[in-house]
């Protein structure tokens, strides 16, 4: 089936699907048991009632309980901490982030090839069918989004060490032209980025290869084809390695 994504000011970008991601499972809490306290009338001092805690088996569980899920917040709180200061000044706007795990489809897997172009945040058309016979790194992301900003220094070198092979363009649905420019200028980017402001081509990609994180990179072979994936930031090393099996293919 072809998918067509129109780009404003652009011709339509021309994808095939061919996968879908699954369904994601469903958990179900089961509720923890209540405790109950006893009363009883102090006949000794002429009436009244006073309260007092059965200290049984019950009491002794939801002691347990409530120091074990004591440690566990305070764990989690410890960790959350952590994780924030590790983020500078950049602003976690929502991203939803990979575990970076990598999925590779063997020629035989592969399905019919993938074209994307649009225009960049400057307005100069891009085309990854002008790139026909190369391979194709295409990458996600945006200019507030932790990964994508750990992992940009090693996406420029990437575009450099395999200039002339292998051409890198990003994917970006979520930046003005400002925050985009930004972001290229702070980690010099060289490579071109489609701004797909209405997320049509990040749409028709999805359903060619299941795009679950920001970011998200997608490894075409010297056909078009998709070839690699990675959800979640991509290393310079991942990246290098997931281009020359292709490129290997390709002179093999």
């Amino acid at each position: 089936m072809t998918t067509r994504a129109r780009i404003s000011g652009s011709a339509d970008a021309v994808i095939r699907l061919s996968t879908r991601p699954a369904d994601a499972g469903s958990t179900r809490r089961r509720p923890v048991d209540g405790f109950s306290r006893g009363s009883a009338r102090d006949t000794s001092r002429g009436g009244g009632l006073f309260t007092r805690a059965m200290d049984g088996p019950a009491t002794r569980s939801l002691r347990a309980l409530v120091v074990a899920v004591a440690c566990l917040l305070a764990l989690a709180l410890a960790g959350g901490c952590a994780s924030d200061s590790g983020n500078g000044d950049v602003v976690d706007q929502g991203y939803q982030s990979g575990d970076g795990s990598i999925r590779t489809w063997s020629p035989a897997e592969r399905g019919q090839a993938v074209r994307l172009h649009g225009t960049d945040f400057a307005g100069a058309p891009v085309d990854t069918g002008a790139w026909a016979g190369d391979v194709v790194v295409v990458n996600t992301w945006y200019a507030a989004c932790p990964p994508c900003r750990k992992e940009a220094p090693g996406l420029v070198e990437v575009a450099a060490q395999y200039e002339g092979k292998a051409h890198l363009v990003g994917l970006n649905s979520t930046d003005d032209a400002g925050a985009a420019a930004a972001f290229q200028r702070t980690f010099s980017v060289t490579y071109p980025s489609i701004q797909d402001s209405d997320g049509s081509v990040t749409s028709a990609l999805q359903g060619v290869v299941p795009i679950q994180a920001v970011p998200t990179t997608i490894v075409l072979d010297t056909q078009g084809r998709v070839a690699a994936r990675v959800l979640g930031e991509a290393s310079q090393a991942t990246l290098a390695t997931l281009i020359d099996d292709v490129l290997a293919e390709a002179a093999g």
